[in-house]
């Protein structure tokens, strides 16, 4: 495979034995080469066990799995999108076909508009402009489709101030990319290439972090029909869509259904329906301060946001921090309870009975030293009385000396009483 990969396209899944992912995306996998076989693309469907070919993973820059990449020629790219077969495929034909498609005709530029929510086009000739669109595509392959077109191709309902221009086309209409207002090419690309509107979810958040965007989204419950979550779901439409020229820049809108991820994302219990908007690059995010009744007072609440009057809350702080990893263990211990208690008592049961039992050790350690000491204690002061009195020899000698005086005491009296009688 290493000596012959670049003779053809490779659609390759790295996994590992071990990976639950990877037994999930199994099933899901044969279907692909399933499908793959039969629309007779180019592209051919392999697997690698990235633990018994370890270097070969290494040289693809294989860091999780499973992980999947499409390797083309010298060129290999990842696949970050759902691991269903659809989004699989479709990531497989667009980024194995060519960089730039060209679009002939108004019947073909309609049958992709029909086919595409979201496609960007190039008009126009030779121009260093082409030369940074076809740059950018072969980053952003992974991601959308670039189109490239002569200018009578285009609806009659498009018009351009100059040539050549970069255009996207989405939400029903079109915007022309404008290097002095959007900035360097890439950065616009990788910012519109998302709906006005979106379904977000989990991975979809993820993903919109790369835009640089605050992401407005309505928190409701799609099986819930009531007023309420239908009215703020239709607030946010309503902004995207008639506030376009005013936050399309900064926002991106959506809603997401429940709330157990953004609990998560932000620590905190938030009651549905409601509307949060986070900050994907630092971790903050803002609540309105009074109930969401309007169109208006949503408008009100974003620009409170841009101007910097709306407090902001969460963040990647030291403290907040500190709180997620507190956050986390927590929820951890929780989930591992309520999934299985009897396993989440030896878990968490053995750990804390070794750490217990060195607690006593350590505590009955203590103990034993405090005596040692008192009873060393006790017996230097029995040496220092030892050594007042003096030693044994010493009070003998004292002892005899005094025993010496004595006796020459009663000789000398002695000695007085015989001169007296003589």
């Amino acid at each position: 495979f290493k000596e012959n990969r670049k003779d053809d396209i490779w659609l390759v899944d790295f996994y590992a034995p071990w990976c639950g992912h990877c037994k999930k995306l199994e099933p899901v996998w044969n279907e692909v080469g399933i499908e793959m076989r039969n629309m007779g693309s180019p592209v051919k469907v392999g697997k690698m066990d990235a633990t018994s070919f370890s270097s070969i993973a290494s040289e693809f820059g294989v860091r999780g799995y499973p992980t999947i990449k499409l390797l083309k020629g010298d060129l290999a790219y990842n696949y970050r999108g759902p691991r269903t077969k659809d989004d699989i495929v479709e990531f497989a034909n667009r980024v194995a076909g060519p960089l730039i498609r060209p679009l002939p005709s108004q019947h073909m530029f309609e049958h992709v508009q029909r086919r595409h929510r979201v496609l960007f086009v190039y008009v126009g000739g030779e121009s260093p402009l082409k030369e940074k669109y076809i740059e950018v595509a072969s980053e952003l392959i992974v991601y959308t489709y670039f189109f490239s077109a002569l200018e009578d191709v285009l609806p009659e309902y498009v018009t351009l101030p100059e040539l050549p221009a970069v255009m996207v086309f989405k939400d029903g209409t079109y915007f022309v990319y404008d290097e002095y207002e959007d900035g360097d090419l890439s950065s616009w690309i990788n910012r519109e290439r998302f709906q006005g509107y979106l379904n977000v979810d989990g991975f979809t958040l993820y993903e919109l972090g790369d835009t640089g965007k605050l992401v407005a989204i309505a928190v409701i419950d799609d099986k819930n029909s009531s007023v309420e979550h239908t009215r703020l779901k239709s607030i946010i439409q309503e902004v995207a869509r008639d506030y376009r020229d005013h936050f399309h820049r900064d926002f991106q809108f959506g809603h997401m259904d429940g709330n157990d991820y953004i609990n998560s994302l932000l620590m905190d219990d938030l009651t549905i329906p409601t509307i949060v908007v986070l900050n994907t690059s630092n971790q903050q995010y803002f609540l309105p301060d009074r109930h969401i009744e309007s169109t208006e007072d949503m408008v009100r609440f974003i620009n409170n946001i841009l101007d910097g009057t709306a407090e902001a809350q969460g963040g990647d702080g030291l403290l907040q921090r500190i709180k997620r990893i507190i956050y986390d263990a927590k929820s951890t211990i929780v989930s591992v309870f309520k999934s299985s208690p009897l396993l989440g008592c030896f878990l968490f049961g053995l750990p804390l009975g070794v750490i217990s039992i060195m607690c006593y050790g350590i505590c009955t350690a203590d103990t034993d030293g405090e005596v040692f000491e008192h009873e060393g204690a006790k017996k230097e002061s029995g040496d220092q009385e030892l050594t007042d009195e003096g030693s044994e020899e010493e009070q003998e000698e004292e002892k005899n000396g005094k025993y010496t005086e004595l006796l020459d005491g009663e000789l000398k009296q002695k000695n007085v009483m015989e001169k007296k009688k003589d």
